[in-house]
């Protein structure tokens, strides 16, 4: 069975399974909180402030307060959920991230909702293409990246079990249901091999693993045995999976996300170290234009199209052509 879901036209938003799993979690824990910066709505938690309108704190819109409280709160014995859309909560509150969460090991959990080039139309102030390449510089912060839904749910529930500070990347973009087999478990720091593959390896995280997958079938049919990791824990990282992807020889990171210091810099990293191999970093080389997403998505390649273009390139480029 393919690990794309049989039927694609069922479609998830990501931030509905953030929101309906923190509920759930908020009615048997009282100790978990959300502050968010005037999102309720995009951040889905209108039925979490319906029902605990005292456990959402709104501080409108102000980034850097909004990380304050959350620190605060949870000094105080508060599980907080501090939401927001990525671009705004990374780039304006960095410093906060960094000195009352980061540095200080706080029990904050921080979602970047609406992640990468999702909020298409409004161009790149609002374009989250950095957040990767910010935050993997800071010690303590555990980085998530999920893919899917179920995926979504489960890093929520395990951020909210872990002490110590979480950033949870949520895409609004809809995303199908991967296909796992039962009982599967998330773990953090652990890579999800979707497909195996010997001649090439697809690292990818976030809606871009659902591409990862298709180019890789789409590669089958020319003969192309290309394996698909879903590297949706960013800090910790899957050291091993990354050496043994390395060990095909050719390695194509998949990211929405800029090329410099994200997945395909944390990649990069590994292999330099560890075990060396052709590489091609594919996501967003500069700053992303206004458009819709799928006009940006085939903007920079990022299609099963283009993924499989870059595998074959860097197959290519290892018999010297």
């Amino acid at each position: 069975m393919s690990a794309l879901a049989e039927k694609e036209e069922k479609l998830f938003d990501c931030r509905v399974a953030f929101a309906s799993t923190l509920e759930a979690l908020a009615e048997e824990n009282a100790s978990i909180v959300s502050v968010v910066n005037d999102s309720v709505g995009s951040s889905k938690l209108g039925g979490f402030q319906k029902r605990w309108p005292e456990r959402l704190v709104n501080v409108g819109i102000a980034e850097q307060n909004m990380v304050g409280v959350g620190a605060g709160l949870a000094n105080g014995g508060r599980v907080p959920f501090v939401s927001a859309a990525g671009c705004f909560l990374t780039a304006r509150a960095l410093e906060q991230i960094k000195a009352d969460v980061c540095y200080t090991n706080t029990n904050v959990k921080l979602v970047g909702q609406s992640s990468g080039i999702a909020y298409g139309e409004l161009g790149p102030t609002h374009h989250s293409i950095e957040d990767m390449a910010w935050l993997r510089a800071l010690p303590n912060l555990r980085i998530i990246v999920p893919s899917d839904p179920w995926e979504t749910a489960e890093a929520v529930k395990l951020a909210a079990s872990l002490e110590g500070p979480f950033y949870l990347r949520i895409s609004r973009f809809p995303v199908p249901e991967l296909a796992r087999p039962e009982g599967a478990k998330f773990r953090l720091g652990a890579a999800e091999t979707l497909k195996p593959g010997q001649d090439a390896a697809i690292i990818a995280n976030g809606v871009m693993v659902h591409r990862a997958l298709q180019a890789a079938e789409r590669l089958v049919d020319e003969g192309i045995d290309a394996r698909v990791i879903n590297m949706s824990s960013i800090a910790p990282l899957d050291i091993d999976a990354i050496v043994s992807a390395a060990e095909t020889g050719a390695i194509v990171t998949v990211e929405e996300g800029s090329v410099r210091g994200g997945l395909g810099g944390a990649v990069a990293e590994v292999i330099a170290e560890h075990r060396p191999a052709r590489l091609r970093i594919m996501g967003f080389p500069e700053f992303a234009p206004t458009g819709s997403i799928s006009f940006l998505y085939s903007h920079f390649n990022l299609t099963a199209d283009g993924i499989a273009a870059s595998v074959r390139g860097v197959l290519e480029a290892g018999h010297g052509k």
